[in-house]
């Protein structure tokens, strides 16, 4: 059960939210292998001068940022995790979002660490 957390401006999030919403839990499904029902994803949208970043940082050209923080449970390799990076950005290229402009943050921890309802 990942928990997604996304961040990004007010304007997109006004815009695209529900797209972007379903290409984040297709990514999912396809590259992390989660059941379709097992959807989790809280949005924050920023007005203007609310995210801060670096335009340049490791030699990319970023014009916006879109945070995705994804917190999981311990048990994807490493090559999972990075097909689910690359499945994310291009499900969001369609939509206009540019992959230089996403910033994902997979962060792990035990079973122990959840509550699901029961």
């Amino acid at each position: 059960m990942p928990l997604i957390q996304v961040d990004l401006s007010r304007e997109l999030f006004e815009a695209s939210h529900d797209a972007i919403g379903h290409a984040i839990h297709d990514a999912q499904t396809e590259a992390l292998g989660i059941p379709s029902n097992d959807r989790f994803q809280v949005f924050r949208p920023h007005g203007p001068g609310e995210l801060k970043f670096d335009e340049t940082y490791n030699d990319v050209e970023r014009r916006d940022l879109m945070l995705i923080h994804v917190t999981a449970v311990h048990m994807y390799p490493v090559a999972t995790k990075r097909r689910f990076f690359e499945t994310v950005t291009d499900k969001l290229e369609p939509l206009g979002i540019r992959r230089e402009d996403v910033l994902i943050c997979l962060a792990e921890n035990g079973f122990e660490d959840w509550w699901a309802g029961r």
